[in-house]
């Protein structure tokens, strides 16, 4: 059993996990520039300049792409946590209480990217990437 006991192989799953499906939030943006637009505006609505919505390309694109191949993953795991919540305040925060018809938190898949996030963050790359943190 002692393969079970493998930090390295465990921070490897998390990265590769969180950052490719966060990596595919970031692509659909890409391939449909209006969303930009409409996270422009509620930045704009915000108070907030609206060349900001260009920092989810960061968060959705260039950190996951950090967090795949293990190069600054700690810095990765930073980029996409403030990103989630970023969303979190712009479009759910309506939501933060509320359950879904199935009884589990209606904003389940945001929180396991944010704290995903963070667990990359916390814990680093390790040994399996491109350049162990």
């Amino acid at each position: 059993m002692r393969f079970l006991h493998n930090d390295d192989l465990g921070k490897l799953l998390l990265r590769l996990c969180v950052g490719t499906l966060i990596l595919l939030h970031g692509i659909s943006k890409l391939m449909d520039p209006t969303s930009l637009n409409g996270i422009a505006h509620q930045l704009s609505g915000m108070g907030l300049p609206s060349f900001v919505a260009y920092g989810v390309l960061i968060g959705e694109i260039v950190a996951p792409l950090m967090a795949i191949v293990g190069w600054q993953a700690r810095i990765g795991g930073l980029l996409m946590a403030v990103n989630m919540i970023v969303a979190l305040i712009l479009v759910h925060t309506s939501q933060l209480w509320t359950l879904n018809s199935q009884g589990g938190w209606t904003l389940e898949l945001q929180g396991m990217f944010l704290f995903g996030a963070l667990a990359i963050m916390f814990l680093g790359s390790g040994r399996m990437a491109a350049r162990p943190d």
